[in-house]
């Protein structure tokens, strides 16, 4: 039976009618990905305002793993705010943000002793974690990487890399901010990985000489499959170098999990894939089934390394986040949703190949478990990045149900961030979707060809 449920134009007329008032009361600055209303929301579906129901691809960005109103996240989010909405855990302290920091302790795979301080967005995690560095080293450089991309405050402003739209007219950005190549295999001119892992890490000692000294830079910050960046993914001997050579000059080491994490790699975090413990990990968006949290977890030594006072925020931890994260940490392991993303993933990959044979403006198929892109181009021996397939496609798309996310730094890739809890017959019927456009727009080029 069909999930995808299409019964009025897209966007429809109720969807429409606010759409105007939106342009008319909010902000220009919030990019659109749609024209939807959302009503209500389950699973790997979302259901407009007009009565269409979707698939839903894209997951929030990133952030509904365990799928849209978990009936066991809904419950604990109820119980909660019946009790307590807020205190501010500095004023008032509650055991869900104890009892979270002891569950992120035991489940996110940083160096130990491990304890964990909490935040509301992926980008505040990020500039904590930076602070956390630079208080405790003393030291005040931070590497960062190309294509990466951190958030939209300041200093994850000075660690993103793309500039349209995030970075234009935005400047100065913060200082000390050093950028490294991130691997990019497709891109990069060399056909074997190990001769260009070889070219990078000695890129990164040669960095050293010519740029910053190593004995300046507090932390490297990386993430271990691009979000924003179209979902490239660092080579394991890459990232062993690199913590090999922080180590080596005493450089912390940060792992952002933000999108990697909470299972949608096919392990619960993508740092297990590379058997490294970083110092400082950061996590965000799925922690808590949709609810704003996020949190630094990592070495003991250097989050009590901070004086009293110098982290923290009004409603950082907010007590019905915590009681969602708690029930939604329970789901990913008590459902073993990582190894459910594991076998999505090889069946997604499998499609994705098989397109990429067919249809020759897939130029590149990437990826790590779930986390998987296709790269769009003009043309496979040029490589020429073409963002307006992927726009034509996902648009397609759209009418037809199924709802996609582009990404990359020339905005060319899609990413699939559907809800792990997506049953294989819904991934397969959001990919006959697509597959159904790509051949539809190869049927019109034959024919134009023809004429």
């Amino acid at each position: 039976m069909a999930t995808i449920d299409i019964r009025t134009a897209v966007p429809g007329p109720r969807s429409r009618a606010l759409l105007a008032r939106r342009q008319a009361a909010v902000s220009s600055s919030p990019f659109m990905t749609t024209s939807l209303f959302v009503e209500r929301a389950a699973g790997a579906t979302l259901t407009d305002v007009d009565g269409n129901t979707f698939l839903d691809f894209a997951g929030g960005i990133g952030t509904v793993n365990v799928g849209h109103a978990r009936p066991e996240v809904v419950a604990a989010i109820r119980e909660q705010a019946g009790r307590f909405v807020h205190t501010c855990f500095n004023v008032a302290m509650y055991e869900p943000y104890v009892t979270l920091a002891e569950k992120l302790n035991e489940v996110v795979p940083a160096a130990g002793p491990r304890k964990s301080v909490l935040f509301n967005t992926g980008a505040e995690a990020v500039e904590n974690a930076v602070k956390i560095a630079r208080r405790v080293t003393g030291r005040q450089a931070v590497l960062t990487f190309e294509h990466g991309f951190a958030g939209r405050t300041y200093m994850a402003l000075s660690l993103t890399s793309k500039v349209q739209p995030y970075k234009a007219g935005f400047g100065p950005f913060m200082p000390e901010v050093h950028r490294l190549p991130y691997p990019y295999l497709y891109r990069s001119g060399f056909s074997d990985e190990e001769a260009y892992v070889d070219h990078l890490l000695a890129g990164v000692r040669d960095f050293f000489r010519s740029h910053v000294d190593p004995a300046s830079v507090a932390c490297l910050w990386i993430e271990l499959v691009t979000g924003e960046g179209g979902f490239l993914v660092a080579p394991p001997r890459y990232v062993t170098g690199l913590k090999a050579i922080c180590a080596e000059h005493g450089i912390l080491f940060i792992a952002d999990e933000i999108q990697t994490g909470f299972g949608r790699t096919g392990r619960l975090f993508a740092t297990e894939h590379y058997g490294i413990e970083p110092d400082l990990v950061t996590v965000a968006k799925s922690i808590a089934g949709g609810l704003p949290l996020s949190a630094v977890v990592g070495r003991a030594d250097l989050l009590d390394g901070v004086q009293v006072g110098g982290l923290g925020g009004t409603y950082c931890g907010n007590p019905v986040a915590c009681a969602a994260a708690l029930a939604t940490i329970d789901v990913y392991q008590r459902e073993h949703v990582a190894d459910h993303a594991a076998a999505l993933g090889r069946r997604l990959r499998a499609r994705l190949e098989g397109w990429q044979a067919r249809f020759p403006e897939l130029g590149d198929v990437r990826g790590l478990g779930a986390m998987l892109a296709v790269e769009f181009v003009k043309d496979r021996a040029t490589r020429e990045p073409a963002k307006e397939i992927l726009v034509d496609v996902a648009a397609r798309c759209l009418e037809r149900g199924l709802i996609l996310l582009g990404s990359g730094t020339y905005g060319n890739v899609m990413r699939f961030l559907f809800p792990l809890v997506i049953t294989l017959d819904q991934l397969e019927e959001g990919l006959d979707v697509i597959e159904g456009v790509l051949q539809d727009r190869h049927g019109r080029a034959s024919a134009d060809s023809r004429s």
